[in-house]
């Protein structure tokens, strides 16, 4: 029998966020996830003022390592500028975790070990489907893979130590390189999450090596090498490809809400892909609270709207930074100008 309820492919934070919303609402939503339990996923590991403030409108309290300002390096160059609020490095375990839990208690259900494998086997099993699957894209409903250089993410743990604590702090920081760059903040446990954003023939050069590229970037910034000490060869590197950042879902498709990274994706230098997920979970599901299966097309291409312009602005930036020259000339800048950080910050925020 079709469902009336709806059904929500993914238990991440799009996901959850939807559930949450739809279970406050009285629906009883329903999250099918292929993952047996909650991982690390590779993206995400920070989160803004802002998307702090949704989770706690969510119901979701957290606790992680505060980050209070951003630090920059290009080449021989470096700055620093204080966020406008306080932010938190968090592993993607510890909050999926809560959020789902949330999720739960409010009378949503989860299957796990559920692989659905296309758009159609999915809509026909309900009349409303959130499709929250993050970076994985299912059949029928797959995103552009047609970049001339796309973007591939690599992730990289290392263990807590007290040097870590002592170079990285409490700052999130940016390693821009050519054509490419890497995140670093600290998590709850005092681990240091390394994600990298790496143009595809970067990666080439290093003969699509993740290994021999991480030393490659080591040698060529000693700040970089420093918090690199001690990483082992054999030590795993996660790594995704294809990622369409500044991609969005502009047109919608009856009965099918996208949402999370098969919605808009905005490149994670911004810091802000969990903030868009949970955003576009929330409106979503209020959406179809308000509207039914049928309010789909119209809100897909309203968010759209609502997320052109942060998106717009942190590609922007992405172009900037992976350009040395241009790098170097904006680091150099925000070391006189600060509040250049805050600008940019508060641009690329989307509002829940």
């Amino acid at each position: 029998m079709r469902r009336t309820d709806p059904l929500i492919i993914g238990a991440g934070p799009a996901g959850c966020a939807a559930a949450v919303t739809l279970a406050q609402g009285g629906a009883h939503p329903l999250m099918l996830e292929r993952a047996a339990e909650t991982g690390d996923a590779l993206c995400g590991g920070f989160l803004s003022w802002r998307t702090l403030r949704t989770l706690t409108a969510l119901g979701v309290e957290l606790r992680g390592h505060e980050v209070d300002h951003l630090r920059v390096f290009a080449g021989k160059h470096r700055a620093e500028a204080p966020l406008p609020a306080t932010a938190m490095g968090i592993s993607r375990r510890a909050l999926d975790t809560a959020l789902v839990d949330r999720a739960l208690h409010l009378g949503a259900g989860i299957e796990r070990g559920v692989t659905i494998r296309s758009l159609d086997e999915a809509q026909s099993q309900s009349a409303a489907l959130f499709l929250a699957t993050g970076k994985h894209d299912v059949k029928g409903g797959e995103r552009p893979r047609d970049a001339r250089d796309p973007a591939i993410g690599l992730r990289v743990r290392l263990p807590a130590s007290p040097k870590l604590r002592a170079l990285i702090g409490s700052a999130i920081e940016l390693h821009l390189f050519d054509r490419g760059y890497a995140g670093i903040d600290l998590q709850e446990d005092g681990s240091a999450n390394i994600c990298l954003a790496v143009r595809k023939s970067r990666l080439a050069e290093a003969d699509r090596d993740p290994h021999r590229l991480l030393e490659q970037l080591a040698c060529l910034s000693p700040e970089f090498g420093a918090r690199l000490d001690g990483f082992e060869t054999a030590s795993k590197i996660d790594a995704i490809a294809g990622i369409p950042y500044g991609w969005r879902a502009t047109a919608g498709r009856d009965g099918l809400f996208r949402i999370g990274d098969q919605c808009a994706v905005i490149p994670s230098l911004a810091g802000e892909g969990i903030g868009i997920a949970l955003a576009g979970g929330k409106s979503a599901a209020t959406a179809f609270l308000d509207g039914g299966a049928d309010a789909a097309a119209g809100w897909q291409a309203q968010f759209a709207q609502r997320s052109a312009r942060p998106i717009g602005i942190a590609a922007a930036l992405w172009r900037t930074g992976e350009s040395p020259p241009l790098a170097a000339a904006a680091t150099l800048a925000l070391g006189l100008i600060p509040g250049l950080a805050t600008l940019a910050a508060r641009a690329t925020r989307i509002k829940a």
